[in-house]
């Protein structure tokens, strides 16, 4: 399993690859953000208008493949206000339903932790769709439960569900953002 951080160029040209990952994963009930059934359009759409928050250094993507398809991705969203710039948001963590159980989620939390600290952040947080299987992920990569927002977000079939907060405090080296 080759896991790479996408530029701009590599995203917008992975942008089909990625789009059967972010249907997989909605269609198989995980809360990112997207309605089941998941418009494979939509999904390309979506990924392509990443591209420009990627170049202005906003964004950071990475993605796992498999030989010859993208199975995993993670991100993380960094702010743009001059008093959050120690800490970043991990978003939309990925593993298509057949990746599953080998530690691949794990794997990309884990690289972007490392990336977080390299690039001088001490703070990540995120956000999870309650009693999901994401929240023993975190729980077990010592994540801290922060609280719980009812009716957060609807589920990919429209049902609205709570969602829980979580942070993980890093040890940061030098900035490199």
């Amino acid at each position: 399993m080759i896991v790479t951080r996408l530029d701009e160029i590599r995203l917008l040209d992975g942008a089909d690859e990625l789009a059967e990952l972010l249907v997989d994963t909605v269609d198989g009930g995980a809360s990112i953000g997207f309605l089941a059934p998941m418009d494979r359009a939509a999904a390309v759409g979506w990924w392509k208008e990443r591209a420009d928050a990627v170049a202005a250094g906003c964004l950071a993507v990475w993605a796992a493949h498999d030989g010859h398809r993208a199975v995993g991705t993670v991100s993380l969203a960094f702010p743009d206000k001059p008093n959050s710039r120690h800490r970043a948001e991990l978003v939309k963590l990925m593993v298509h339903r057949d990746a599953r159980g080998h530690g691949l989620g794990r794997r990309l939390l884990g690289i972007a932790e490392e990336a977080a600290r390299a690039a001088g952040i001490t703070l990540l947080h995120l956000d999870t769709e309650t009693d999901s299987p994401a929240e023993r992920l975190y729980g077990g990569a010592g994540w801290t439960r922060a609280g719980v927002i009812p009716d957060y977000a609807a589920d990919p079939s429209g049902v609205l569900r709570p969602t829980t907060l979580y942070y993980k405090r890093l040890g940061a080296t030098a900035p490199t953002r």
